[in-house]
């Protein structure tokens, strides 16, 4: 396979060096450009994101030396060996297989399961696909990977548990209330973590949305940005009539809503269903609100509960993504080994033939037409009969050439062989 990869992610590095050497998207074309002119890569990807920097290659002389992809990253970012070193890894050959396959598939993450990383590895081969760096290994290795991440989705449940607060909010919500279509939301409080989880509501399908804050103007500013409507602070009992869903995140001290107002509130409402969302701390609702018929509190400790529950099922997914993973991976490198005795085996053969066949070259005007063909044809028969033990001798029962590798190369050093890619 006589593939490479070094690089670092989270949970080797701290943030503050991922950064340093992190490949702004601008600036790719040049840092390939480099691994194939400077550094004996004859094909490259580098996946460069918040959590990661990988640098998968296939060097141009098939030495599997990682110390050129290191100085590298060194020479790129300026750096001084060796303040990298504690924190970078290297995999060579079905290692690097077996990794790329798993960050594919999102068992690599900080979040176990999560979408993106997918996304930012096709963007990473689109890259280097139009940087003409990637070629016949890199292309099977990221068609194999997008599709091994496709069947870990598929076959298991590893992406359907909400694992960020946002998202919980979106899943307890369908739960409680249904289908969201035509549900109206009301945000108390214009801070980032109310927006966020607005945001995954409403693309849900909620379609109207209400905001209040004890600073009208960012009230205002929020609800454009949600095209909703910025309602008075001062009469914020009154608001929760209109809701189906509300968020309340403010920098309040103590409870904005008690028992006894809810009470009113569910009266108001006909006893319609009401989903509390309480992510402030300290918080702003009074828990005894969830003695309220019709009324669902969640504070942010219960938020986080459900997705620790939800964590522990992708655990539990991702062993099954595992067994995948190793299936794959053996899958793939038998096919590579496949490809390799072939290429040796029409190599042999045909280096056996050219020295056969020359050797009649010589001879050639001792015989006449019908003879020289019929010598040719014996030859090249004799070629492949001289061929055949050698190449049954070093193949492994399944047909690979994987097991005896340096008996493989001690074969292609002695004829002379170069393999057809």
């Amino acid at each position: 396979m006589k593939l490479v990869l070094v690089g670092l992610n989270h949970r080797t590095a701290p943030v503050e060096v991922r950064e340093r050497l992190a490949f702004p998207e601008d600036r790719l074309p040049d840092a390939l450009s480099a691994l194939r002119q400077e550094f004996g890569c004859e094909e490259a990807l580098i996946l460069s994101t918040c959590n990661r920097v990988e640098v998968i290659a296939h060097p141009e002389d098939g030495c599997l030396r990682t110390d050129r992809l290191i100085q590298f990253l060194y020479d790129f970012h300026h750096l001084q060996p060796p303040c990298l070193e504690p924190y970078l890894y290297s995999l060579s050959e079905r290692e690097t297989v077996r990794h790329v396959f798993r960050v594919a598939s999102s068992l690599d993450s900080m979040v176990v399961g999560e979408p993106q990383i997918l996304g930012q590895l096709k963007r990473a081969y689109t890259l280097a696909s139009g940087a003409g760096s990637s070629g016949l290994l890199l292309n099977s290795l990221m068609h194999r990977a997008f599709h091994v991440a496709k069947r870990v989705r598929t076959e298991t449940k590893i992406s359907n548990s909400a694992v960020s607060v946002s998202y919980v909010a979106v899943e307890l919500a369908r739960k409680i209330l249904g289908d969201l279509s035509n549900r109206t939301i009301l945000i108390v409080g214009a801070g980032k973590m109310s927006e966020l989880a607005a945001k995954h509501l409403i693309k849900s399908g909620i379609s109207n949305v209400f905001v209040t804050n004890r600073t009208p103007a960012k009230a205002e500013e929020m609800a454009a940005r949600f095209h909703g409507v910025a309602l008075p602070f001062e009469n914020l009992l009154s608001h929760f009539a209109l809701a189906d869903i509300a968020i309340v995140s403010t920098a309040a001290e103590g409870y904005v809503l008690r028992r006894p107002d809810m009470q009113r509130v569910v009266r108001e409402r006909r006893h319609r269903p009401l989903f509390l969302i309480d992510i402030s701390v300290p918080r702003n609702i009074d828990p005894a609100i969830n003695d309220v018929e019709e009324v669902f509190l969640y504070d942010i400790d219960d938020m986080q509960s459900v997705i620790q529950a939800n964590l522990e099922e992708r655990r539990k997914e991702a062993e099954s993504a595992e067994a995948i993973i190793a299936e794959e991976v053996e899958a793939y490198a038998r096919r590579a080994a496949t490809r390799n005795a072939g290429s040796l085996i029409s190599a042999l053969r045909g280096r056996l033939e050219e020295i056969c066949l020359s050797e009649l070259e010589k001879n050639r005007n001792g015989f006449s037409a019908e003879e020289y063909a019929r010598a040719q044809k014996m030859l090249r028969t004799t070629a492949h009969r001289l061929a055949h033990p050698i190449i049954l001798q070093l193949k492994n029962p399944d047909g690979n050439l994987n097991r005896y590798q340096h008996e493989v190369d001690f074969i292609k050093k002695v004829f002379d062989l170069e393999e057809e890619e």
